[in-house]
Order: structure tokens, then C-alpha cells, then sequence
């Protein structure tokens, strides 16, 4: 193949490629007679490789790194681990495809970005104009959109969104709003918003923790500090029973 075949073939601009001779990534093949160079089935390969990785938010850098694990390995390896990246990207484009779905589906001016799970989840919840719960809805729809959600917790939220004692809880924690770090409340108020959360829930959640990393500090920042000591406690109970 010549230079813009191979461009072609893999989705990448000659530039790139010519770049990729240029910082070491991709080997310089053979040139024929004629002066061009001669790409073959394991250059377009380790190409699909770099851009692969590339696409992952790698440096060249690391790029470089991890072909050199790549080469003393058989082609057909390569190629499958190539296929299973090729299928997991599919499945994600699936997913944000459903997603699309329903928010092409909603009324105009009602779309948000849910998954269908999280979307059922939320229409189960009684009326409300709680602050604590609106924020509650917002925090669930940001961990939604990083993946940390999943249908089986929200099944499992089932029962405690559609609870009405739930709201009674949620405008325990609003009252708060101008209290203390130390008011006298919150470790009674923390213990029954845990003792809500049903043993299904803490079995749901995902083995990697009960939180995206950075996600704590950021929603307690959202709240007055006495409702923040609150958060916190359940947090840490989310935490600590998630590991278990």
C-alpha cells in the first residue's frame, strides 16, 4: 500500500502518519524502486494501534511505551485486542445512541441527558420543592452521565424514590440550610437517612467505590455546613458498606 491507502484505510491523514515516522512511532517501510514507500498489513496494524490509543487520551509518549510491549507480540494478538477496543467503542456509541433516544423522544424544553434507567428511576420520585432533593436529582444525573450509575442501583433506589417519608428527610436536611457544622441534629438526621438506604442499594454499588474520584469534595461544596456533616456521614456509610 502507498501512503494514502494506508491513510484511508485506517482513518488518519498522511500528515499524521508522516509525523508518526517523524517523532519514531511508526517505522519508515521499504521504498520501491519508484521512490514510494511500500506499507503492509502489520504497518496498517501498529497504525490502527496508534490511533487507538491515541484516541484514549494517551501522549505519544505513553503510545511509544506501550507499542514497545506490543512488539515482540504475534499479529493475530494484536489484532483481536484491536477488535475487542474496535467492539467496546461500538458498544459505547450504542449507548449514546439510547440516550439520544430519549431525548429526542421527550416534550420540547423537558429533555436532560439520562440513561432510560436513571430517566424511570426519576419518574417514580413524588413532586417536590425540596432543594436537597433537586440537588440529590442533579448529583444522580452527573454520575449518570459518567458511567457510575447502572440499571441494577437504580432498580435498587427504586423503593426509596418513591417512599414519601424520603421527602420528609430531604426538608429535615433543607431546615439545616443556616445551622452549624456542630448543630445538635445532624447525627440523627444522618442515621435515619442511612437507615432509609435499603441493603439492595449498598449491594449495587459498583466495585470501583461508591464515588468518582474528586466527586465528594465537589458536592459537599454545594451544601451549607451543617447539611455538608450530613452528606458526609452518608457518603462515608455509602463508602464503607460499598467495600463490604
Amino acid at each position: 500500500m502507498r501512503i494514502g491507502e494506508i491513510a484511508a484505510l485506517v482513518g488518519v491523514t498522511t500528515r499524521a502518519i508522516r509525523h508518526y515516522h517523524h517523532v519514531g512511532l511508526l517505522p519508515e517501510p521499504e521504498r520501491r524502486p519508484n521512490g514510494y514507500r511500500a506499507y503492509s498489513v502489520r504497518d496498517a496494524v501498529l497504525l490502527a494501534r496508534v490511533r487507538r490509543l491515541t484516541e484514549l487520551g494517551l501522549s505519544l509518549d505513553e503510545v511509544r511505551d506501550v507499542l514497545a510491549d506490543d512488539a515482540g507480540r504475534e499479529l493475530a494478538d494484536v489484532l483481536e485486542e484491536l477488535d475487542a477496543d474496535l467492539a467496546r467503542q461500538q458498544a459505547e456509541i450504542g449507548e449514546r445512541r439510547r440516550r439520544l433516544a430519549v431525548l429526542l423522544a421527550a416534550p420540547p424544553g423537558e429533555a436532560e441527558p439520562l440513561s432510560p434507567a436513571l430517566a424511570g428511576l426519576l419518574a417514580k420520585a413524588p413532586p417536590t420543592a425540596s432543594p436537597s432533593a433537586a440537588k440529590d436529582r442533579e448529583h444522580l444525573t452527573l454520575l449518570d452521565a459518567t458511567g457510575f450509575g447502572g440499571e441494577e442501583l437504580y432498580a435498587a433506589l427504586g423503593p426509596l424514590a418513591a417512599d414519601p417519608a424520603v421527602l420528609a428527610l430531604y426538608e429535615r436536611l433543607d431546615e439545616l440550610a443556616d445551622a452549624a457544622a456542630d448543630d445538635p441534629r445532624i447525627p440523627a438526621l444522618a442515621a435515619e437517612l442511612i437507615a432509609a438506604v435499603p441493603d439492595e442499594v449498598f449491594a449495587a454499588v459498583p466495585a470501583e467505590g461508591a464515588v468518582v474520584p474528586g466527586f465528594k469534595e465537589a458536592l459537599l461544596a454545594e451544601f451549607a455546613p451543617a447539611q455538608a456533616e450530613v452528606v458526609r456521614r452518608v457518603m462515608e456509610a455509602f463508602m464503607e458498606r460499598g467495600r463490604g
